[in-house]
C-alpha cells in the first residue's frame, strides 16, 4: 500500500467519532440512545455513555434489550455501534427511537436462519454484537440507509422489501 492511501484510511479512522476514545473523550455530553424492540415490545431510552466513559449498567440493560429475542440468550452489544447508531440518530434528526428488527443472534438462531435464507451470512456480525437491523418512524428509510453509508463505520445493508437497515462496525461495505 503506498503512503497516500494510508494516510487516507488514517484520516478516515480519526474522522469517525464512535471509533476513538480521545475522540469520545473531546465530546464530554452524555450520549442517550432509545430503542423500541419491535419482536418483544419492550422499550428502552437511556444514557449508556459520557465522554470516553461507557456506563455499565446501562450498557447489561442495552445487551438484554437487544437479545436473541427467539431463544432469550444475550449477547454483548459493540459499545461502538451503540456510538454509530448515537452518531446516525444525531445526523438524520430523528425524534423517534430506533425500532429495532434484530440485534445479538445466537449462533444456533443464526445457523438456523441461514439454513432458511441466503441472505443471512453464516460468520454473521450478529453473532458478535457488532450489527443491528433497524428503521426510524420518522426518517425514510432511504434517508436512514445513506446516512449509514456517509459515515462509513462499517456495513450498511439496504432491506426495503422488510423495511430495515442493517448497520455494524465491520469493515465498509454495502448491499
Amino acid at each position: 500500500m503506498s503512503t497516500l492511501p494510508r494516510r487516507r484510511f488514517v484520516a478516515a479512522l480519526a474522522a469517525a467519532p464512535w471509533l476513538t476514545q480521545a475522540a469520545r473523550a473531546a465530546h464530554p455530553e452524555p450520549r442517550v440512545l432509545s430503542f423500541a424492540h419491535l419482536h418483544t415490545g419492550e422499550r428502552l431510552e437511556l444514557e449508556y455513555a459520557r465522554g470516553a466513559d461507557y456506563l455499565p449498567d446501562a450498557l447489561a440493560a442495552v445487551n438484554h434489550l437487544l437479545r436473541d429475542f427467539r431463544n432469550g440468550e444475550v449477547g454483548t452489544m459493540d459499545p461502538a455501534l451503540l456510538d454509530l447508531l448515537y452518531t446516525l440518530h444525531g445526523r438524520l434528526g430523528s425524534r423517534r427511537p430506533f425500532e429495532i428488527i434484530s440485534g445479538y443472534r445466537s449462533p444456533a438462531t443464526n445457523r438456523m436462519l441461514h439454513e432458511r435464507s441466503s441472505g443471512v451470512a453464516s460468520g454473521s456480525l450478529h453473532m458478535s454484537g457488532r450489527a443491528i437491523d433497524v428503521r426510524l418512524a420518522d426518517v425514510p428509510l432511504e434517508r436512514v440507509r445513506d446516512a449509514a453509508l456517509g459515515l462509513g463505520g462499517g456495513g450498511v445493508g439496504y432491506y426495503a422489501a422488510s423495511n430495515f437497515v442493517h448497520v455494524d462496525t465491520g469493515r465498509v461495505r454495502r448491499w
